[in-house]
């Protein structure tokens, strides 16, 4: 049966893979079969892009790659933390948030924080706690798996939007298999330390990592839910 005239037989599945897929922020130390990381990288290789440029780089951390990256990084982050004036030597390749936020995602975005460290007992002003908190993504929230995926510099805006589709597959595609998994953006400030290590080339720019792996299904950090907006909130209908 060709591509154009194939029934999904269990549409349904498809449906919970994406709508149970979530961020989780702990995991277990079980190990991912290197098969399973493949085939599943296979299937989300089959995201759309534009001239099929299929713009991504993905560099798989495990074992001693994994634990010497987040030794780097976490000293770097305890490192800023001690000294902001530090700050200059940790800037992202590219801004993946806006400069200056405005309503409504202003107030999207402090809801997500505060929801979050809520959950976690954490207050405002426990600036020790919500350190340690941001470091556990420098830890990949002990997922025994990161990803860091790049782009070459040479690349246009638009392959930032093949990305995410790419990405989304690959969460979903996890996610069928009874995995979990947490992307980051928090990586792109250690960007200069994430790609030495990976032994990426200058051409190349951090997009962005995830974690990947078994959800610790005690951690209440994994009962954290961010809402969405209805459909109506978002879409114009024109006709």
């Amino acid at each position: 049966m060709s591509q154009l005239n194939a029934l999904i037989s269990d549409p349904a599945s498809v449906d919970a893979a994406i709508e149970n897929r979530f961020c989780v922020r702990a995991f277990l130390p079980d190990q991912v079969p290197r098969t399973m990381l493949e085939e599943i990288l296979r299937v989300a290789s089959r995201a759309a892009s534009g001239s099929n440029a299929q713009p991504w780089k993905v560099y798989v951390l495990q074992g001693d790659a994994r634990a010497g990256l987040i030794e780097k990084v976490c000293a770097a982050h305890d490192a800023l933390r001690d000294h902001p004036e530090l700050e200059s030597k940790f800037r992202p390749d590219y801004d993946y948030y806006p400069r200056q936020w405005v309503e409504p995602y202003l107030s999207r975005r402090r809801q997500n924080g505060w929801s979050l460290y809520g959950l976690l007992g954490i207050a405002k002003g426990e600036n020790e706690k919500m350190h340690a908190q941001h470091q556990r993504n420098y830890r990949l929230f002990d997922a025994p798996v990161g990803l860091m995926f790049t782009v070459d510099r040479v690349m246009g805006q638009g392959s930032l939007v093949d990305y995410g589709m790419f990405i989304q597959n690959l969460m979903v595609a996890a996610r069928a298999r009874g995995l979990h998994t947490c992307p980051q953006a928090a990586w792109n400030n250690y960007s200069s330390i994430v790609m030495e290590h990976i032994g990426a080339g200058g051409e190349e720019m951090l997009v962005c990592g995830m974690a990947l792996g078994y959800a610790d299904e005690s951690a209440p950090v994994n009962e954290f839910r961010t809402p969405r907006d209805p459909v109506q909130a978002f879409t114009h209908w024109l006709e």
